[in-house]
């Protein structure tokens, strides 16, 4: 007799090889889901933005780039104002007039100046809020690219340090001391930017044209520029704006007596230079700087970032700090200095209160 056997029917085999390959996926099905979540959390989205390497993330602002944008805007506005100077073809004209009843003059290196500026740091940060003394023309809109180069003298001195984009105000003076530079007094001449983080001014730059010298600071960073070594508290050379040097003289020299010297000049970052140690021909030196009537907040934001930086003060005559958010302007005047009792000073000149709101 034949031994019997165990006959596997077709239909049989097709079912065990089929809960076969049900145990196998289960068993892998979720370790390939987890490799795959992996890999799409680990590579960005096909088209999506990436951060480049060395930049801050999207709603952020590196001010050590700031701060070199800044620098080169302030060089590259310096530019068209003095290329305008030197070809005599400035265009001058009224803008409006001053509280003072003062003529307010516009030239070609004001809108040429401030149209580097302002499309220098618009490209390079555009979501950071610019302020601009003149009027940003779109149909003047131009590319000013910026190649994400630090000066090594940044690089060496300063840290990144990232904050809000939405925190920063960007104030621009393309051309301080437009008065002057209409009549070819150069060495009043300025190009600034300052960077104000919830309405503090923390970034200065200051740059003379025709000379070619900047300088620039950040608060809690570093600088390239410093205070002098000594200050004349008991007669200080005080620097006042050439169109109201009586007003602040009369009440200095009661304060101060008859020898106080008051220099008069252009430019409110001519003025706050006069205040450091600027080794060039061409600039004053001073102990104070007052300004007793109503000022523009770019005219005054980068001179004050600067004086931060250094240890010293910018303040309204009554010893106020000014905020650099709002409105443009600074209603009470303002007195600066720096390695001095800031506040013994504001002391010492009570009436100059008075006379900022004549």
């Amino acid at each position: 007799m034949a031994p019997m056997g165990i006959r596997l029917s077709p239909l049989g085999m097709a079912v065990f090889c089929l809960l076969g390959l049900g145990v196998l996926y289960h068993l892998y099905s979720g370790f390939l889901a987890g490799r795959f979540a992996f890999f799409m959390l680990s590579e960005p989205a096909a088209g999506g933005p990436e951060t480049p390497r060395g930049s801050a993330p999207a709603g952020a602002v590196d001010l050590r780039e700031l701060l070199a944008v800044s620098v080169l805007a302030a060089v590259r506005g310096g530019e068209e104002v003095k290329r305008v100077r030197e070809g005599n073809v400035l265009n001058a004209k009224a803008k409006g007039k001053t509280r003072e009843g003062a003529e307010e003059q516009l030239t070609s290196g004001d809108l040429l100046s401030n149209r580097r500026m302002f499309y220098l740091l618009k490209g390079a940060f555009p979501a950071v809020q610019i302020n601009s003394e003149e009027r940003v023309d779109t149909a003047d809109q131009e590319t000013v690219s910026w190649d994400h180069s630090i000066p090594e003298d940044i690089k060496q001195k300063i840290q990144p340090k990232e904050v809000p984009a939405e925190s920063v105000t960007v104030w621009i003076d393309p051309l301080d001391a437009t008065q002057e530079y209409t009549e070819d007094l150069r060495q009043y001449v300025t190009t600034m930017v300052c960077v104000a983080v919830n309405g503090k001014p923390v970034i200065g730059v200051i740059h003379k044209p025709f000379s070619a010298y900047t300088a620039w600071a950040m608060v809690d960073g570093g600088s390239n520029i410093r205070a002098r070594s000594s200050y004349n508290e008991k007669t200080p050379r005080i620097i006042v704006s050439r169109s109201h040097a009586g007003k602040v003289e009369q009440v200095a020299r009661q304060t101060f007596g008859n020898k106080t010297v008051i220099i008069p000049a252009g430019g409110a970052g001519y003025k706050v230079l006069a205040l450091l140690d600027v080794a060039e021909k061409n600039q004053e030196q001073a102990d104070v700087y007052i300004h007793v009537t109503y000022i523009k907040k770019w005219d005054i934001c980068a001179g004050n970032a600067v004086l931060r930086a250094l240890g010293g003060h910018m303040t309204t005559l009554t010893g106020e700090e000014i905020s650099y958010t709002g409105s443009d302007g600074n209603e009470g005047g303002l007195i600066a200095s720096i390695n001095m009792n800031h506040k013994a000073l504001i002391e010492k000149l009570p009436d100059l209160e008075k006379t900022s709101h004549k």
